[in-house]
């Protein structure tokens, strides 16, 4: 049973043979897995709504998407998809200096834009080929609800809650790392994604999909309508409070997040990784 996983170190120090590794994949590698990646993400939040949004209570509601949204990332996971808030793993590379800062940046710039094309593309799809008419469209209500609500919060707010998601995506990512054989590296991959989930963090991929596919279900008028009748203020849902006023925090405290797992682990197990 012991030699079923790696230590703690052992994770690290592969991070950094991983990580060099993505910075120099050929860039049409990173946009086809890093639009996976927003696809099965954005997967995970479009089930999500459907299963949740006939169901009343807070709580209910939360601790349904969080047993569901995990399976998103164990996709990513499986199918080696190039994600970019576990790619802030990355600068564990930077750190023991296996790549470069240009390389760091050009493998998150890439894998950025492919996710937000694989989240737009399974957005459009629910927003206007009918995903979203369960209930006469209350999906529809639901979805532009949820979008609305995340693009209502304060700056400090959505980065702050940003910053706690990906130190939680990140220590899913090394847990699953961990583990020798697929069953260990799911296992180890769903309870910090359920954790974060259940305690309402922010993360940038998923809400690729969730404001956009709200602002895209906006776009449809019979939707717009049930909203209107449903008491939903739509006045935050715009494209500009999306990039700027969600998206640009939360990505920013993703990014800060997952940089802090990277340096505080590697800093733990520095003396252990330095030997071979």
């Amino acid at each position: 049973m012991g030699n079923a996983f790696f230590t703690p170190a052992e994770v690290v120090r592969n991070w950094e043979s991983v990580g060099e590794t993505k910075t120099k994949k050929p860039a049409g590698q990173l946009i086809l897995l890093g639009i996976l990646a927003g696809m099965f993400i954005a997967f995970g939040s479009a089930a999500t709504n459907t299963a949740v949004y006939g169901i009343a209570d807070p709580w209910t509601q939360r601790t349904v998407a969080a047993v569901l949204f995990p399976f998103g990332l164990c996709m990513v996971i499986v199918m080696g998809a190039e994600l970019f808030t576990g790619n802030s793993l990355i600068s564990v590379s930077l750190l023991a200096k296996r790549c470069t800062l240009a390389g760091l940046l050009r493998n998150w710039a890439i894998v950025y834009v492919s996710n937000f094309a694989g989240s737009l593309l399974v957005a459009a799809g629910c927003a206007f080929f009918g995903q979203m008419n369960y209930s006469s469209g209350q999906l529809a209500v639901y979805t532009m609800r949820v979008a609305a609500n995340k693009c209502a919060l304060p700056f400090q707010n959505a980065f702050v809650l940003g910053m706690l998601c990906n130190v939680l995506v990140c220590f899913a990512v090394l847990m699953s790392s961990a583990a020798k054989e697929n069953v260990g590296r799911l296992l180890g991959a769903y309870m910090p994604i359920c954790f974060f989930v259940l305690a309402g963090f922010e993360h940038s991929v998923a809400n690729m999909y969730y404001i956009s596919a709200g602002l895209l279900a906006a776009a449809v008028p019979q939707y717009a309508a049930l909203a209107a009748e449903a008491g939903v203020d739509l006045a935050a849902l715009n494209w500009g409070s999306f990039l700027l006023g969600n998206l640009l925090p939360v990505t920013l405290g993703n990014i800060v997040g997952g940089v802090a797992v990277a340096a505080v682990m590697r800093f733990a197990t520095k003396d252990k990784t330095a030997a071979k």
